[in-house]
């Protein structure tokens, strides 16, 4: 979501853990290590192809995103889609089992991330009173802390990421500053990919609706061979077809159009 330091904090919603304190254990070594990971998990964003299928493509970014992001044992990303169901990715088993709970009961820190376009950090799945159906479920699982990032375009939330750890108390305000700088491009990448999706999945529409028209206007003229008439008396004839086999038009029409080839080979190729 592109924050500073004191804002990232503020729309922080966790745990009452002290995070400060956990930063501050850190050694400088460790603190390069992390900052070393955030870069390869940004480079990676920066590296991905627009070739790869939707899906492929959020898997790897919830992939970088466990690297980018300190304490993380697994990630999930929800992509949020008008007229169509979620597309809903995740980086391991436990993680793919997190998310149809949160899913099934429609309660979760990824939910709330999404809806409030706020991070949601818990160290304490089992207890926390956010969501007490879901926690109580992940806590069986053996899944303790959550890291959950809304994705956040010009355009409006485009989905959440969720960053697991089995134990308690793993992400602190410093994995959260870090989850969100990795955010921002992370949704910039998301939003490209749909955007691709939904030119393919219209492309491809629009490739079936003129191969269809095709085979029914050679339909048409096949009817219109035999038996006269304007095109619209054909194509008249032809719905009535469709209507009485409780067929599609194309159906029908392809069916047509088979026979007439059919005879035609045998006319052509006597046995």
């Amino acid at each position: 979501m592109g924050m500073d330091a004191d804002e990232g904090h503020d729309a922080v919603w966790s745990s009452p853990d002290d995070g400060d304190d956990l930063v501050a254990d850190r050694t400088s070594a460790e603190l390069d290590a992390e900052d070393d990971d955030l870069r390869e998990g940004l480079a990676g964003l920066s590296r991905l192809s627009s070739s790869l299928r939707l899906e492929d493509l959020l898997i790897r970014v919830a992939r970088y995103a466990v690297r980018a992001i300190p304490g993380a044992d697994g990630a999930g990303l929800t992509l949020l889609e008008q007229d169509r169901a979620d597309t809903i990715v995740a980086t391991a088993d436990f993680v793919r089992d997190i998310d149809a709970i949160q899913y099934g009961i429609g309660e979760g820190p990824c939910i709330t991330a999404a809806r409030e376009a706020q991070t949601v950090m818990s160290g304490s799945l089992g207890a926390d009173p956010r969501w007490r159906k879901f926690g109580g479920g992940v806590a069986r699982l053996g899944v303790h802390s959550a890291l959950s990032l809304p994705l956040v375009t010009p355009d409006g939330v485009v989905g959440a990421m969720n960053v697991y750890a089995h134990a308690k108390n793993v992400f602190d305000d410093r994995a959260a500053e870090l989850g969100e700088i990795f955010a921002t491009p992370a949704a910039v990448s998301v939003q490209n990919a749909q955007v691709l999706a939904q030119a393919r999945r219209l492309a491809a529409r629009l490739q079936t609706a003129l191969e269809s028209r095709v085979v029914v206007d050679r339909a048409i003229g096949i009817m219109m061979s035999r038996s006269g008439g304007t095109a619209e008396e054909a194509l008249g004839r032809l719905r009535a077809l469709s209507q009485n086999e409780h067929h599609k038009l194309v159906t029908v029409a392809s069916q047509i159009v088979g026979e007439a080839v059919n005879r035609a080979r045998a006319r052509h190729n006597p046995s």
